[in-house]
């Protein structure tokens, strides 16, 4: 059974002394009514990444007024061999919350948020930087060029669960951080979890895309998703488009163009 590790209240700040990281700060776990003007917020982190990649943007979105839940998601159960166990997680995270959620998902969370929209009621649905997936199809059957090819190549061997491990930080700055100063590099580097890849290889359950407002965060100094595929993305699947001259990490290079952002959308209608 995969167990719910889901974090709605303060993240752990990092480790590693001199670390820009702040914390996010404190966020009640009990059923709050929804109050006019405040959004939830389900910030859903990628590959590798855990709710920590957040802490920068969380603060800046409570400040403004609204509600945010960071979820920890299962990349490191190799039991968890599709997407479906990550919706699971996030969407017990935002139990008891309304309709006025938007959902946040960074890099490889594009298939969970995906399935969060088409699972709940949800206001709007943002990809950052996001692979969108193709109903029917897994990530490796859409392949293409829309990663870098030298995606791996930092990376340890699988073991039995398909599980990998980010050894070469040099890799990882160069794909992930290459515009954050180097205590950022230095925190994130030392946070990075294990992956499991049995979900790229399953096919998306979904049969068409579901029906929600959406808006897709490309970046545009992205050395993991290609940019032009990001813009492409974006115009095929009708969503609204924002660049940001970021990294594929714009929560750390750039955490007020990204929170701007979503404050936009928390604003509109």
């Amino acid at each position: 059974m995969i167990s719910l590790r889901t974090t709605c209240g303060a993240l752990p700040a990092a480790r590693t002394p001199g670390c820009r990281l702040a914390p996010i700060l404190p966020v009640s776990r009990r059923v709050r009514p929804t109050i006019r003007g405040m959004t939830a917020f389900a910030l859903v982190h990628g590959a590798w990444h855990g709710p920590w990649c957040w802490e920068e943007v969380a603060p800046l979105l409570q400040k403004a007024g609204h509600d945010v839940v960071a979820p920890e998601l299962p990349c490191d159960d190799g039991s968890a061999t599709t997407f479906e166990p990550y919706a699971d997680v996030v969407c017990a995270a935002l139990d008891g919350r309304d309709a006025d959620v938007v959902v946040v998902a960074h890099s490889l969370a594009g298939p969970t948020g995906t399935l969060i929209a088409a699972r709940r009621p949800v206001r709007h649905l943002v990809y950052v930087c996001a692979v969108v997936p193709a109903p029917g199809l897994s990530l490796v059957d859409q392949g293409g060029e829309m990663v870098n090819p030298d995606w791996d190549k930092g990376l340890s061997r699988p073991d039995a669960e398909l599980r990998t491990v980010w050894v070469d930080r040099g890799m990882a700055k160069a794909l992930f951080y290459h515009d954050c100063d180097e205590s950022t590099v230095t925190a994130a580097f030392s946070r990075l979890r294990p992956q499991s890849a049995y979900p790229f290889i399953a096919a998306f359950p979904l049969s068409q895309l579901p029906t929600v407002s959406c808006t897709y965060v490309a970046c545009a100094e992205d050395r993991l998703i290609d940019p032009d595929w990001q813009v492409q993305t974006a115009r095929n699947i009708g969503a609204s488009l924002e660049v940001i001259p970021s990294s594929h990490s714009p929560f750390f290079s750039q955490p007020r163009a990204l929170a701007d952002a979503l404050l936009r959308v928390a604003n509109a209608n």
